[in-house]
């Protein structure tokens, strides 16, 4: 039994008739470009999709072509507006017609397109990204980080092709100062689907030597909108923000920061301008070390002086001192002598007396008895020279007794036998009780001075 069908042209012509009948005009539609491209004719052609929210799934998909006279009015009006090119990743509102071709199958046709919904919504994904990061708590954590005074060690992510790389390095290489840093690229990829990724997997390259590096500076040197669009990604932010190093972000772009820029360190225009804001750090940090210096010179000239003063005038002090001790041990030893004389001249004018007395009776008793005052005479004579002698002798010890004791008092004897005079500011000490603890005193011995303060006394049991 034959049956009635159709053959699949036939079949694709009533699809398509179907179609024309349910949807006669066009319409304004809210999608995602997932794959484009331009051929040599003109034409655009693109695969539209949408995504569930919730498990970012692909819900619906669908082919979409912009001829090449309509695509020739469109991407300029799209770039001009949006500073930035149609490409993957972007969400768009496009007018939009349902087309059904027996070869081709179903397809939309686009007429119009709403750049002000695509800049909307750029703008909606990175408050959300921001907002998001605030939530986490980790907007501000890298820029808590510790930035070296002298930062000598980068790691350095960029294309190792890019312009501003080949700035950043002729800058940071041939600085005012020839201070050497040293610089180590992470290369990555710096624009596309694959920009995140790359950056990320450069940042985990750092991390695992990051005791050898004092920063991180990302750079890119500029470009369109579209392709800076990978540094406003939440998990490329989440990882500058998080890493334990401060980062330095000079990406180049003349439109508001990006989000890596608001969670690094420091953002700075461009990669020149960061190696500018490098060396301008270590030269701060070099003239703050020659400042110190000087002051330091000055204090301690300052403080020399200052002690040559006060031992001077403390020498013109105890200068005077001395000169008094060693003038009155002079008179005492001036007096003793005066005294020894008047002694011995005292003592021999009594002798005279006695000798006179002597002779006296002597010439008396001579006529009685000669013989034996001549003896008497004798042995007298011998008893007073003897004396005598004992005397000066005895007196000569006395002055060379006394003449020690003055060389032994003298002050400057003392110090060169190894003793010391004490001073607590202009007064001598003489006692533990002048001193207490924390005093400042100032210790003379025959080389010099010792300035010394009292943390403890100990007084002998």
């Amino acid at each position: 039994m034959s049956q009635k069908h159709l053959s699949l042209f036939e079949l694709n012509q009533n699809v398509k008739e179907q179609i024309k009948d349910a949807f006669p005009s066009s319409y304004w539609v809210v999608a995602e470009i997932s794959e484009i491209r331009t051929v040599r004719s003109g034409h655009c052609y693109l695969e539209l999709i949408e995504k569930d929210e919730a498990s970012d799934q692909v819900k619906a998909k669908a082919r979409a072509t912009i001829w090449a006279f309509t695509y020739r009015m469109l991407k300029p009006y799209f770039e001009t507006t949006t500073k930035q090119s149609l490409t993957a990743g972007l969400k768009i509102l496009v007018k939009v017609s349902v087309e059904f071709q027996e070869v081709y199958g179903y397809s939309l046709n686009i007429k119009d397109i709403d750049p002000t919904f695509t800049l909307g919504d750029i703008a909606r994904r990175k408050l959300e990204v921001i907002k998001q990061l605030q939530e986490d708590g980790v907007m501000e954590m890298n820029k808590e980080t510790h930035l070296a005074e002298v930062p000598q060690n980068i790691a350095v992510i960029s294309s190792p092709t890019a312009a501003g790389y080949e700035d950043f390095i002729n800058q940071l290489e041939n600085n005012p100062g020839n201070y050497k840093i040293y610089h180590k690229l992470f290369p990555a990829i710096m624009q596309g689907d694959e920009a995140e990724s790359s950056i990320i997997t450069a940042f985990d390259r750092i991390y695992e030597h990051e005791s050898v590096f004092d920063a991180v500076v990302l750079i890119r040197g500029g470009g369109s909108s579209a392709d800076l669009m990978c540094f406003d990604n939440y998990e490329l932010a989440l990882n500058i923000a998080q890493f334990p190093l401060p980062v330095l972000t000079g990406i180049g772009h003349e439109r508001d920061e990006s989000v890596a820029d608001m969670v690094a360190h420091s953002r700075l225009k461009t990669p020149t301008a960061v190696a500018e804001f490098i060396i301008d750090r270590i030269q701060n940090f070099d003239a703050y070390l020659l400042d110190l210096k000087e002051q330091f010179m000055s204090s301690t000239k300052q403080l020399i002086n200052d002690e040559k003063h006060r031992f001077e005038v403390a020498a013109l002090k105890f200068q005077p001192a001395v000169k008094r001790a060693l003038a009155q041990k002079k008179q005492f030893q001036i007096d003793a002598a005066h005294r020894l004389a008047y002694t011995v001249k005292n003592y021999f004018h009594k002798q005279q007396s006695f000798f006179a007395h002597v002779k006296e009776t002597a010439n008396y008793l001579t006529k009685k008895q000669v013989r034996s005052g001549l003896q008497k005479q004798d042995f007298y004579a011998t008893r007073l020279k003897l004396e005598v002698g004992a005397f000066i002798k005895n007196q000569k010890q006395k002055m060379a007794l006394a003449q020690r004791t003055i060389e032994l008092s003298d002050p400057k004897t003392i110090l060169n036998r190894g003793y010391s005079i004490t001073f607590k500011g202009k007064e001598l000490i003489k006692s533990l009780k002048d001193i207490k603890i924390g005093d400042e005193i100032q210790t003379h011995t025959k080389e010099g001075e010792i300035i010394s303060r009292v943390e403890k006394i100990s007084p002998e049991n």
